[in-house]
């Protein structure tokens, strides 16, 4: 099981890398650049939701791009909860 972290849009390598390599039981946690892939009705969302990950979005982060709205239907998380992922997924890949 691992926690992986995308600081990247869906338009990006990392992007495409990142769901070669994710798997179900793995948890994705979406930051920075990375929660316009959680917005609701896009390919990007479709690929994510197919993957089998628990999917997280950073609050902070969808609140600043203006999109909290957006991404219903994933759990949004704090700085807090970023941590308890940390300590629950002890292997961790980025992707940026």
């Amino acid at each position: 099981m691992t926690l992986h972290t995308l600081n990247a849009s869906p338009g990006s390598a990392a992007f495409t890398d990142c769901l070669r390599m994710i798997a179900a039981g793995d948890a994705l946690l979406l930051l920075g650049d990375g929660v316009y892939a959680a917005l609701a009705g896009t390919g990007a969302r479709a690929q994510l939701d197919a993957c089998g990950a628990r999917l997280c979005v950073l609050r902070e982060d969808a609140t600043a791009a203006g999109v909290l709205e957006r991404v219903a239907g994933t759990e949004l998380i704090d700085i807090e909860g970023f941590v308890a992922l940390s300590e629950q997924f002890p292997r961790q890949l980025a992707w940026y």
